[in-house]
């Protein structure tokens, strides 16, 4: 395969980097490193080749595709450091996937896989959330994925978009694990939210997109995620065992804020049904390989899509 993989220097795209790259796969990454680290992608590789810019740059994405030939897509990139950036969620999440889904019906590709929050449903009517249920995205980064996804459905691409749960995998820079992890290590103080999440470790991520990348795959949207909700105090226990390091007594929990949903779990039942996937590998388990990798390799930044709280101190 020619796969062409945008922000391929973020969390996903660098995991799918890693994974492809030994098979022989010849492999573009598109990267404006406003999130994705310039070190995950290893230099001298003939077979892994970099752009650096932005996917809303529309020449930029046509001479890449132009100059490459992809023969499959893998859409990653995503803008989502800044919730009051509206203006910038719009430039990637929307018109850079304009970009790049325009871009690959020219190119006539054999496959285009969306990766896509699962946060596109906002509140849900009921969970474990059916792949059916309404889009109704409460904040900036989930009204702007939302928004780039429909794009990719009706462009007429071979298309798969991924409702992905929260994945836990090398270089993950969001979310709840490597806040808990780094203010632990460092002594200081951590609170919870009442948020409960689905969280899927990055080997059922990538045995997925395996089968999500290959010839005559099943098209359409999908849920990812093994359809178990983990409350966000669930998690720092496990952080907190993993690292041997005591839970704070009493543990601080507040609501989720405005912009935030409570409760996001996905039935992923279509897509077990489709693809003949099912999630592997446990909660606790995930965490522990998680941290082991911060052990070894450290956090070099964390991001969040929330805006935070009055007083609300960060890692």
């Amino acid at each position: 395969m020619r796969i062409l993989i945008t922000g391929g220097a973020g969390c996903l795209g660098s995991n799918l980097v890693e994974h492809w790259l030994p098979q022989g796969h010849d492999i573009l990454v598109i990267d404006n490193f406003a999130t994705g680290q310039r070190e995950t992608l290893p230099s001298g590789l003939p077979k892994l080749k970099l752009v650096e810019g932005s996917i809303a740059d529309r020449s930029l994405v046509d001479k890449a595709f132009a100059d490459f030939g992809p023969t499959h897509v893998v859409h990653a990139a995503a803008a989502y450091k800044d919730p009051n950036d509206w203006r910038e969620d719009i430039a990637s999440n929307v018109l850079g996937s304009v970009n790049v889904v325009d871009a690959a019906r020219a190119a006539k590709v054999e496959r285009f896989v969306n990766l896509q929050t699962a946060l596109c449903y906002g509140t849900p009517d009921q969970v474990p959330i059916p792949i059916d249920h309404p889009c109704r995205p409460v904040a900036s980064y989930g009204i702007s994925k939302t928004a780039g996804e429909a794009y990719v459905v009706t462009s007429g691409v071979p298309f798969v978009s991924l409702r992905l749960a929260s994945v836990i995998g090398p270089r993950l820079t969001i979310g709840a694990i490597p806040t808990f992890y780094s203010r632990l290590k460092a002594g200081k103080s951590v609170f919870c939210t009442t948020a409960v999440r689905d969280f899927l470790a990055m080997p059922d991520f990538l045995a997925f997109m395996d089968l999500a990348m290959a010839s005559g795959a099943p098209t359409g949207i999908y849920n990812i995620g093994p359809g178990e909700g983990h409350s966000i105090k669930d998690v720092l226990i496990a952080v907190a065992a993993a690292t041997k390091l005591p839970v704070p007594d009493p543990i601080d929990i507040r609501p989720v804020g405005a912009d935030d949903v409570e409760t996001v779990v996905l039935d992923p039942s279509a897509a077990q049904a489709a693809f003949g996937w099912r999630a592997k590998v446990g909660f606790k388990e995930a965490i522990a390989d998680m941290v082991g990798w911060y052990d070894a390799h450290g956090i070099s930044a964390i991001h969040t899509h929330l805006k935070p709280a009055a007083g609300e101190a960060r890692a």
